[in-house]
């Protein structure tokens, strides 16, 4: 409304499937009714996809690489199978009609303004690097003011986010979204395989890049892809050629060697070599201290966080949900800017919490209704009215070594759990990273956990500072600091961090400042309040989470529930 973000949530964590892909009903109707408006006040819905977009690239590679004409029918059949927005919208809100109009954006033009139209910047450099969207793989370009413009891109079939994708295929983590598993196991090991790597992706003067494509089936061989009303789901990106140079893949539930620890170190090493070409290239093509980064690329914050000692930016901006589900919002701010070309910006995403938010009349419901089930598990409740209070009885459970499960305001916008919806622990511990993949996540030993730090003590903690209030960006702790805060020191001596400041989130803040004047550390270990799932959302699945694992305490507004003894 008025330029000003109201309200934004993904369908996963409403469906309670992760990456769930499908018409988004529930994440609209959350979103109306936030905004208290029904579909028929809605003038304009915008969509970050145009299938007209780099039309001409399109027939160029299909003329050059005729596809099987049975792959076309299959893909008419889907399409038409789908139907139209209007139609879905129809069907989703019976007696509401929309009288407003479709507005379809090109996939990366929506990424770039989903980074750059939020960003406390006048100006800026504006990069996005993904798998694809509407043929391309990347793209770039200045915003000024209200205006934004897309200079160049990397069609499709060479793509950095792809590159990515198959290694992590190779490297036997097989899902959507897997990726971060390779960046958490590559400082396990060294680039013994970087010489491979480079044979797969090849570099250009200009910035760009391109891929090897004998490596690959994406360009020339049916890949299924499955994206409707599911998480998706996707085939091998890679071909033989792969494994006739690096040896055959690892399955699933192979051990993992330090082979394979070497070739996530090379793949990381590799994506970061493309990166800061491109950036360093384009640095010097427009002579710009501010850069914004979008795509699901932009979600590698261990290349982020070198940006600054590898490339002359002087400040990085990247939104929380810089992937795919970002490109909604991008979408939306495009289409009002070209509506209100002379309105200045003035929104800027300084926090992330734009998902629901529950009463505490609504929590007490769910927690009288629950009350013997609660009972059962020898768990009491207590309401403290202080916020001060509160936050000085977690901060010293916490201290204790408790697991805390922490659920404040409104959930939190993107993938990352920013202090709304997160489980806390002490970072001081050297074994809390096993006691709470004991008690709750049960994942792999080799991913990192990471610190929330109070915003004006992270030059005594961190090598660089910056504001990173959406955990985007891995620095390296101070050696001096490390031995104090294990459990949130990577293997490699770095840690993904979140800044936290009074402004932004005054409760969460509160709680790290009570830990720190109990322990002497500003800092807390915080990671997403799920079990192999969506982040929480309700107050009910809080509640779940909390009785089906060995959570010690549960923090639902200002109820505190522990376990007796």
């Amino acid at each position: 409304m008025e330029g000003k973000l109201v309200a934004a949530a993904e369908e996963e964590r409403f469906l309670r499937i992760k990456h769930w892909a499908g018409f988004p009903l529930e994440s609209v109707r959350y979103c109306l009714n936030a905004a208290g408006l029904g579909l028929k006040d809605v003038d304009a819905i915008a969509l970050n996809q145009d299938s007209s977009a780099n039309i001409f690239r399109k027939i160029g590679f299909v003329l050059a690489n005729p596809p099987d004409l049975k792959l076309i029918a299959e893909r008419l059949h889907h399409r038409r199978k789908r139907g139209s927005v209007i139609d879905m919208l129809a069907q989703a809100f019976p007696g509401s009609q929309f009288k407003g109009r479709i507005y379809h954006v090109e996939h990366h033009l929506a990424h770039l303004a989903s980074a750059f139209h939020v960003s406390p910047f006048a100006e800026a450099l504006n990069i996005s690097v993904d798998g694809f969207g509407d043929f391309a793989s990347a793209a770039w370009g200045m915003g000024k003011g209200n205006q934004l413009t897309v200079d160049e891109r990397i069609y499709f079939p060479h793509s950095l986010g792809i590159f990515y994708e198959a290694l992590t295929q190779y490297l036997g983590f097989p899902f959507y979204g897997d990726e971060y598993k390779v960046m958490g196991l590559a400082p396990y090991g060294t680039p013994a395989y970087l010489h491979e790597m480079r044979e797969i992706v090849r570099l250009k003067e200009t910035g760009a890049y391109e891929l090897n494509l004998g490596y690959f089936r994406h360009h020339r061989e049916k890949i299924t892809y499955e994206w409707d009303n599911g998480a998706p789901v996707l085939d091998d990106l890679f071909s033989t050629q792969l494994e006739n140079m690096l040896g055959p893949r690892r399955g699933s539930g192979d051990e993992i060697t330090q082979k394979h620890k070497d070739i996530a170190c090379s793949v990381q090493a590799m994506y970061e070599e493309a990166f800061f070409n491109l950036l360093n290239q384009l640095h010097r093509n427009y002579e710009t201290e501010h850069l914004t980064l979008s795509g699901g690329c932009a979600m590698n914050s261990v290349a982020n966080g070198k940006i600054y000692r590898n490339s002359p930016f002087k400040k990085v901006y990247i939104q929380p949900a810089a992937g795919d589900a970002g490109g909604a919002i991008g979408a939306a701010f495009q289409v009002w800017y070209q509506q209100h070309a002379v309105q200045p910006r003035t929104f800027v995403m300084q926090q992330a919490f734009w998902g629901p938010e529950f009463s505490r009349a609504q929590i007490k419901n769910i927690l009288d209704k629950n009350q013997g089930r609660i009972s059962a598990k020898n768990c009491t409740v207590q309401l403290v009215e202080k916020e001060k209070t509160l936050c000085t009885l977690t901060a010293s459970a916490i201290a204790k070594g408790q697991v805390i499960g922490w659920f404040q305001g409104r959930m939190e916008w993107g993938p990352r759990a920013l202090g709304n919806r997160s489980i806390l622990c002490d970072p001081r511990r050297s074994d809390m990273k096993d006691i709470l993949n004991r008690k709750i996540k049960r994942r792999e030993s080799f991913r990192p956990f990471a610190p929330s730090i109070l915003r004006e003590e992270v030059s005594h903690w961190f090598e660089e500072e910056d504001d990173v209030p959406f955990m985007m960006m891995v620095f390296q702790i101070r050696e001096s600091q490390r031995h104090k805060v294990p459990a949130v020191t990577h293997v490699d001596g770095s840690g993904r961090l979140q800044t936290v400041t009074k402004e932004d989130n005054a409760r969460y803040y509160g709680l790290i400042a009570a830990f720190r004047d109990i322990t002497g550390v500003p800092m807390l270990l915080n990671t997403s309040f799920n079990e192999n799932e969506p982040i929480v959302c309700t107050p009910e699945e809080a509640l779940e989470c909390f009785l089906r694992t060995d959570m010690d305490v549960l923090v639902l507004d200002n109820y505190f529930l522990s376990r007796d003894g």
